[in-house]
């Protein structure tokens, strides 16, 4: 079945099942392999992509539900002027240590800080919960939340 998708600002079409998770039309099919396999359970968040303006676990969303919707993932999150300022945080506070899940974050983050500008304490942990990361730098992603938004604020004024 042919589905169309637009995925970082570009139309796709893939000739897969509908019920094929995103993360596997995205990996297997599309040839983007920035949005990772975690727990295949929606839990950790190593696999969250931006789907019109959502954070989204890519590994428990069908491709029907993702069908004529916009789609962002880390390899196009940095297209965004907030994405851009997201990913200038994190590389500028060296917020990865094992990096596996901060494609996931990153995305969470651009999400939250799109809709929420400038976040409080309790809406970051909240914006970023379920995003796991097994080398606990969450203090350094904190941080980078705060630098982007301030960046983010400073950009608009």
């Amino acid at each position: 079945m042919a589905i169309s998708l637009t995925v970082n600002r570009k139309a796709r079409t893939v000739d897969v099942e509908a019920d094929k998770p995103l993360l596997w039309v995205l990996r297997e099919d599309l040839g983007m392999p920035g949005t990772k396999f975690g727990c295949g359970a929606g839990l950790c968040g190593a696999c969250t992509v931006i789907l019109n303006g959502e954070a989204v676990r890519s590994c428990q969303t069908p491709l029907s539900d993702a069908a004529g919707k916009d789609i962002v993932t880390i390899e196009g999150v940095a297209a965004s002027p907030v994405g851009a300022k997201v990913v200038e945080a994190w590389t500028a506070l060296d917020v990865p240590q094992c990096g596996y899940c901060q494609a996931g974050q990153i995305m969470s983050a651009t999400a939250l800080l799109t809709a929420t500008p400038k976040p409080s304490a309790e809406e970051v942990s909240a914006g970023m919960a379920g995003n796991i990361c097994r080398c606990a730098t969450y203090l350094r992603i904190q941080k980078a939340i705060a630098q982007a938004s301030t960046a983010i604020s400073g950009a608009a004024a």
